[in-house]
């Protein structure tokens, strides 16, 4: 009788044993494929590789190998693969918010405009050496008809989703011509160049970019000479921009700045593939200071 009960007990025992394992199997395979939504779990295995360790990447930024540095393509890479998550700042420092580019290379008044590449996308720096005479006002400006990569219909339910983003803001390029030399015949800044403007949310263009436009700006008018440079950062073949490093340093280092700004927009995700927007009420960004 004792023997049998034994028995049993071990055959329960192993029941047990692999009921459990089986519910761990499921529990692993409804985590990796979001309960069978992502069969192959690629979405799963994207979200954590495509993850990055911020101290790691925006504490430490290397110039370009350009006698003005910049933006270096190694700390492109890394800032392509920062994920914006709901609640967080509408944008981060860079190098400790220290710019790399070269105050001292400072020698002619002009914007070095980057070719568009082969999805013509302006996904390189466009860097402008900047002075007083550069500041405009508003009442040279024209309609902008340029649809950059990841361009749609601009509103949903009243509410303006996308803007033309400038690298190099209208407000701080006066006089710089399609080519990107000082012409003093032309009184407007820059418009409508296709090498000068990507998709670009309305919060973060208008909410965000016009806090460190507005340093520059200010700047200009105290007379210093500032490089400027703006680089938006596409992530793969991907058609809208996931944001834009901003960063500028005037030749007495007294204006000095390096961030990098989310392309997002509040109650709105958007699929960076195409650039088309979706209707997300749970998205939210963190108010930012917009003082200069």
């Amino acid at each position: 009788m004792a023997r049998r009960q034994q028995r049993r007990r071990r055959r329960t025992d192993r029941s047990d044993f692999w009921a459990l394992v089986i519910i761990i199997i499921f529990l692993l395979w409804f985590v990796s494929t979001r309960g069978g939504s992502d069969p192959s779990g690629e979405q799963t295995i994207s979200q954590f590789t495509q993850k990055s360790d911020t101290k790691g990447t925006i504490d430490q930024a290397k110039p370009a190998a350009k006698v003005y540095g910049g933006l270096s393509q190694q700390d492109y890479q890394k800032l392509a693969k920062q994920n914006f998550k709901s609640g967080q700042a509408a944008y981060l420092p860079v190098n400790h918010n220290n710019s790399t580019l070269i105050k001292n290379a400072w020698r002619v008044n002009r914007v070095i405009y980057a070719n568009l590449d082969e999805l013509n996308r302006t996904s390189h720096s466009n860097t402008a050496f900047l002075q007083k005479r550069n500041v405009a006002g508003d009442g040279l400006r024209v309609r902008q008809v340029v649809e950059p990569t990841g361009w749609h219909y601009n509103r949903r339910n009243g509410t303006q989703i996308y803007n033309r983003g400038h690298l190099i803001a209208y407000s701080v390029s006066a006089g710089i011509d399609l080519d990107g030399n000082y012409n003093p015949a032309n009184l407007s800044g820059d418009q409508n160049n296709p090498k000068n403007l990507f998709t670009q949310s309305a919060f973060s263009n208008q909410r965000v970019q016009t806090i460190f436009e507005a340093r520059v700006r200010t700047a200009l008018r105290q007379n210093k000479r500032i490089i400027y440079q703006a680089t938006p950062i596409f992530r793969g073949s991907e058609l809208m921009a996931r944001g834009i490093n901003l960063q500028a340093v005037s030749t007495d280092g007294v204006l000095d700045f390096n961030v990098y700004l989310f392309n997002v927009q509040p109650g709105f995700f958007f699929d960076y593939q195409t650039g088309r927007a979706q209707v997300d009420r749970q998205m939210q960004v963190k108010e930012v200071d917009n003082r200069p």
